[in-house]
């Protein structure tokens, strides 16, 4: 075997190679045995900043379009496909060069009849299906400013198969099925105008970057360059920067380096070396004055403040970096954290740093309290950058932001994502691994005198400041619908590279179950259970208290958590109590639902013991202060009103209520009389007494040997019985439909039955059906309403089990399009559940995914007890996914029409509409609801 040469890099763990071709390709390679299977990213050093300045977009839809095919995947005949894209390609130029709107109305209705010509040579979604034959998931791409980045995870056994069709695809370029996945992307600027976060982010960067495409080209592009598309634009831009010398190839898992490095050269290495255009770099002037902007949405009002930074690796940005987590970090010990947030001066305050290859920012966000204006809330932040110049933080800050730094990443790199993440970002930054790892060693060196001077400097009266006031967005672009005639798919055919791919038979991997009884260690400490998984990677460690106690036993304990914040003991004030977590690199966090809470500290193993002993002191001497619940109360009913200004969250509300209606936990509430009408030492009562209720113990680490004379002294007496949860009586859904008005581009639409009780027989069967029908790009849901008839951006629906017995499992579809679009993409969405489509390859595709990602998937050893518990909740102890492999291998095209005639026709659907008022006329029968109904307040 030929040998390779490589690159190693000083004291790296993890052993990363960097293979380099002739051809310039960067190759880099790394192991994790964990599971078998690689993490691949495919990043290409170009994105929307390379985008002509009249074709602003392309980059972004370039993307969309290397998931089409090529001359050889993709198509039944490629000789007669070609010529009628040319064709096609010609209108398009012609008709970006008109000024007539009648006559871009005629070459588009030419486009839209030649299209329906060329369609019946196109597969559809054939390289979607290659991966799923492979058994790949997370098949994804993403287009930032500086990168593309293609995504898969892969078998171990399926390398050279997905280096075949991979090294096929990068090699050419076809745009078929052009100006259907066009309205795809034109629907999704649709998304990005109702995302006033976008709206916020959009206006800085422009402000920020008044010459740089930093700020000028957004990655989505303008509506007016979406609507005048250029296919030769995007083939000069393909042959342009798609080339072997501005890509890589990052692979990280269960891989032998010579096989694979050989196998990368074999199929890649015969792409063709090519010169990059010389780029002239736009310098920005220093920005010298203050930019202030309003911006206007239906979301309550916000600030983001931000100054512009240097480029990603520079010391400047390092000092940026470092300057925004003394701001604000994870352990809320920040100036922001602690002086705003504790504080609740307003309802949240953040900051935070965003390098770039060119240039970057760091940014601080505020939402004001509602009697504070949003200049008000400027001033409370600008009051902590002078706290920060005058050096008037602790001195120990900068150390444990360092320490957590390396938490975070000791723990992102003990998996295989998590480690080929880190690895594109330094290529597409033009950065060695080797700088990246000694980036950590680089920042324990600085300074707080550095810091200091860093900031005085820095933080001067050169920023913008975007005021995202609430109201109506005057500039929100509302697309006509263009009428596309739906393209007929042929989804039985396939083409001979897949029929290729297919044939090429890999030495199976066999499944493996876990054995939970050998894997988590049980005892008992003092008479509580005390579960045990060893890390066998890592000096991390979690420790969790788990209650079989929720909100449907005592609605008081997340008030009593939330207020437990904000509270500090006879020792300790609540900001010691978070500079010590801090500082110990150990993070606490409690997580609640209506029948389990759960009490975690996660960080150093070595520190655990001291992290235990602070956790008990300050439940236990908790001192309540009445004031500071009168604040928690306040901050808690004006977070209520943000969220129904929020349309995520009016989402997540009105689908609930769609499933659940007026009768549901999610409504059922404490209302502001009883918030009000408790007295701060009641409430922190809960907390004082928490760990005199049943619980069970978990931890995860390397030595419990080691920990268990600590935990075992803050064990206690057994005090009070769990009490009886409350019982909520779960509606059947009978086909009503409900309706939130926001004023919106896009319209959303959800759809929800209840259907059977959890029958663990059919959880197999459930999988594929989910696989085959209504999940994925290449599913029947997504090839009918988006790749056929480009009717809604996102589509798809979703089969859920209950996670218990005898509870209702739940079938939903959903779509989100623009409004003029809705009622065609429900009918067809009704169409599709009349009836199931019958397409036996694509059958066989989905139950061979399944059983591929089945085999080759491993539970994390970190997710091991979850899982453990999740299962126990079925009343079984065994591997659940042993069950599920067998049914999966036996089930028949039979079995799963039978299912879908059982579960899905019957299926009567309760409906949940969030757009603009204007929808009502299309929906007769909608009842609309205000806000206060959907949230219970």
């Amino acid at each position: 075997m030929k040998k390779y040469n490589f690159q190693s890099f000083e004291n790296d763990a993890n052993h990363v190679r960097l293979y380099t071709l002739k051809n310039g390709l960067q190759v880099y390679l790394a192991q994790n045995f964990d599971s078998p299977r690689i993490q691949t990213f495919i990043p290409v050093k170009t994105g929307s900043n390379n985008d002509p300045s009249d074709n602003t977009g392309l980059a972004h839809y370039l993307e969309h379009m290397m998931f089409k095919g090529t001359s050889k995947i993709g198509t039944l005949n490629w000789e007669k496909e070609s010529v009628l894209l040319q064709k096609i390609s010609d209108l398009y130029e012609k008709h970006k060069a008109s000024s007539s709107i009648e006559e871009k109305k005629e070459i588009y209705h030419q486009i839209d009849q030649l299209s329906q010509e060329a369609s019946q040579y196109a597969l559809a979604n054939e390289y979607d299906k290659l991966l799923s034959t492979i058994g790949a998931s997370g098949t994804n791409a993403h287009t930032w400013l500086d990168e593309t980045v293609y995504k898969n995870n892969i078998p171990s056994n399926e390398i050279e198969n997905w280096l075949k069709i991979e090294s096929e695809r990068f090699s050419e370029l076809v745009l078929r099925l052009f100006h259907t996945e066009l309205e795809t992307v034109y629907e999704e600027f649709n998304r990005a105008q109702d995302n006033d976060s976008r709206l916020v982010h959009y206006a800085m960067l422009k402000a920020l970057f008044p010459n740089h495409p930093n700020g000028q080209q957004t990655t989505l592009g303008s509506a007016e360059h979406l609507r005048n598309p250029s296919m030769e634009a995007i083939h000069k831009y393909f042959s342009t920067y798609y080339v072997p010398n501005n890509m890589a190839i990052v692979m990280v898992g269960d891989l032998d380096f010579e096989k694979t490095i050989a196998l990368v050269d074999q199929y890649f290495g015969n792409l063709q070396y090519k010169e990059l255009p010389k780029k002239t770099e736009i310098e920005e002037a220093p920005l010298k004055s203050k930019t202030t902007l309003e911006v206007f949405s239906p979301s309550s009002p916000r600030l983001h403040i931000a100054w512009r930074t240097d480029s990603y690796g520079t010391k400047a940005s390092w000092l940026a970096e470092i300057s925004s987590q003394i701001l604000s970090n994870n352990g809320e010990v920040g100036l922001l954290d602690i002086n705003i947030n504790q504080s609740q001066k307003a309802l949240r305050a953040m900051a935070y740093h965003s390098p770039f290859k060119k240039y970057g920012y760091l940014s601080m966000a505020i939402i004001p309290k509602e009697d504070q204006s949003l200049e008000e809330a400027e001033a409370l932040l600008l009051e902590e950058i002078e706290k920060l110049k005058r050096g008037d933080f602790p001195d120990w800050l900068i150390s444990a932001v360092i320490k957590n730094f390396e938490i975070a990443r000791t723990k992102s790199w003990e998996t295989s994502e998590g480690l080929a993440f880190s690895i594109y970002e330094t290529f597409i930054k033009e950065r060695s691994w080797q700088q990246e790892l000694e980036e950590l060693s680089i920042l324990e060196q600085i300074t707080k005198e550095e810091v200091v001077a860093f900031a005085k400097e820095f933080f001067a009266d050169n920023y913008v400041a975007i005021y995202k006031r609430q109201g109506e967005n005057q500039n929100l672009i509302r697309v006509e619908n263009p009428g596309i005639t739906p393209v007929k798919l042929n989804k039985s055919d396939v083409s001979d590279f897949f029929k290729e791919i297919s044939h090429n038979l890999v030495t199976p991997i066999q499944p493996v179950f876990v054995d939970y009884q050998a894997e988590v260690k049980e005892q008992y400490l003092s008479g509580k259970k005390l579960s045990f998984v060893q890390n066998k990677i890592n000096n991390l460690a979690q420790l969790s208290f788990i209650f079989n106690l929720g909100t449907d036993h005592n609605k008081e304990i997340p008030l009593a958590l939330n207020y437990l914040e904000y509270l500090g003991t006879d020792q300790y004030s609540a900001e010691d109590l978070r500079a010590q977590f801090y500082q110990l690199g150990v993070e606490y966090v409690s997580n609640i639902n209506h029948e389990r809470l759960m009490i975690q500290l996660s960080g150093l193993e070595e520190n655990m013991p001291k992290a235990l002993s602070l956790l008990h002191h300050w439940f236990s001497n908790a001192i309540a202060e009445e004031d500071l619940y009168q604040e928690t109360v306040n901050t808690i009913l004006q977070t209520r009103s943000y969220a129904k200004n929020d349309k995520s969250r009016i989402a997540l509300a009105l689908n609930t209520y769609a499933k659940l209606e007026a009768e549901s936990r999610f409504r059922d509430v404490l209302s502001k009389e009883h918030l009000l009408g408790l007295k701060g030492k009641d409430v922190i009562k809960i907390i004082n007494t928490l760990f005199q209720y049943p619980y069970q113990i978990y931890f995860y680490g390397q030595h419990l040997d080691k920990f268990t004379p600590t935990l075992e002294q803050f064990i206690t007496p057994e005090s009070f019985p769990i009490p009886e949860p409350k019982k909520y009586i779960i509606p059947q859904t009978t086909g009503k439909i409900y309706f939130v008005h926001y004023d919106m581009v896009q319209a959303e639409i959800f759809n929800i039955s209840k259907v059977s009780n959890v029958d663990l027989s059919l959880l197999g069967t459930a999988n594929v059906f989910n696989e085959y029908f209504g999940s994925g790009l290449s599913s029947i849901v997504f090839q009918e309403i988006r790749e056929s008839r480009s009717l809604a951006y996102s589509a798809y629906a979703n089969y859920t089990y209950a996670n218990e017995l005898n509870k209702a499992n739940y079938f939903s579809n959903y779509i989100g399009t623009q409004a003029d679009k809705l009622t065609q993409a429900v009918e067809a969405m009704k169409q599709l559940m009349t009836k199931l489509p019958k397409e036996e390859g694509q059958f066989a595709n989905a139950k061979e995914n399944v059983l591929k990602q089945m085999a080759t998937n491993r539970i994390p050893r970190r997710k091991l007890f979850t899982q453990y518990l999740a299962i126990q909740r079925y009343g079984i102890a065994h591997d659940l996914r042993k069950d599920i492999y067998h049914e999966v291998e036996n089930l028949t095209w039979e079995d799963l029409e039978k299912f879908f005639n059982q579960e899905v026709i019957p299926a009567q659907f309760n409906t949940a509409i969030l757009g603009n008022r204007n929808l009502l006329k299309d929906f007769p029968n909608a009842e609309e609801l205000s806000l206060e109904e959907i949230f219970g307040y």
